[in-house]
């Protein structure tokens, strides 16, 4: 079952083209990395996928669900990390994700069952009457990541998931979104760090707004390595590390 379908999506700020032609799937039970440099168009592609700008070229469908057409539905089907943190640090951990089952509809027994499942799917649960405050950096993603499954999506988005973590943080976080993954959901995970994705993970290369490669990690990087077969494709001419 294909979870995310972008077709032929472009999209422009005045003359300047963030996407082009932009086309990719990824199905349930997948991690793709939509890997890019800064200013790839991986935040334009985001807030296309999250309807905070609206698609103006092309066809995104979620779950099967067309945005244009149907956007409460594919929007309901979707979680969202975005790359900025957007928590209540005076509220709890469990507050904070009792709140935002409210904002999908979600109240009594349901709203508590998915709460504590959530706690429990993110290892979390030990620090639910925590203030987020008292939270180091990689407790709160996992908690953000916690929030983004509580109504039960089929895709999760990651915007930069790991910008700011020390590297066991990020290794957890990595390790978690992947088990998620392997659980049937569909994740795109936008990053420009190589050491993030697994040879199995699919690979999606974006640059200046076009696609240049989609396909597995292990396929991309060849006998050269992903970190230096990236670089190749995006240097422009630049001299490339060994």
């Amino acid at each position: 079952m294909i979870g995310l379908e972008i077709s032929h999506v472009s999209h422009s700020y005045g003359s300047r083209k963030a996407l082009d032609n932009v086309s990719f799937s990824v199905a349930a039970g997948r991690f793709c990395a939509l890997l890019g440099p800064n200013g790839a168009g991986k935040s334009t592609l985001f807030a296309l996928l999250t309807r905070l700008i609206a698609t103006g070229e092309g066809h995104i469908s979620v779950a099967g669900f067309d945005i244009a057409r149907d956007p409460r539905a594919a929007l309901a089907r979707i979680g969202v990390v975005f790359q900025q943190p957007t928590l209540d640090l005076d509220m709890t951990v469990r507050r904070n994700l009792r709140y935002f089952a409210g904002l999908h509809g979600l109240a009594g027994r349901q709203a508590a069952l998915a709460t504590e499942a959530a706690l429990e799917q993110l290892g979390m649960a030990e620090r639910a009457d925590e203030q987020v405050r008292a939270l180091n950096g990689g407790h709160r993603r996992r908690m953000e990541i916690a929030r983004a499954l509580i109504h039960g999506p089929q895709v999760l988005l990651l915007d930069e998931p790991t910008v700011g973590l020390d590297a066991a943080s990020r290794q957890a976080i990595t390790d978690h979104v992947h088990l998620l993954a392997e659980a049937g959901l569909a994740v795109l995970w936008a990053t420009h760090l190589v050491d993030e994705i697994r040879p199995a993970d699919q690979v999606v290369v974006l640059h200046r707004g076009k696609v240049l490669s989609d396909g597995s990690a292990e396929d991309l990087a060849g006998g050269q390595g992903l970190a230096k077969a990236f670089l190749s494709m995006t240097a422009e001419g630049r001299e490339v590390p060994a």
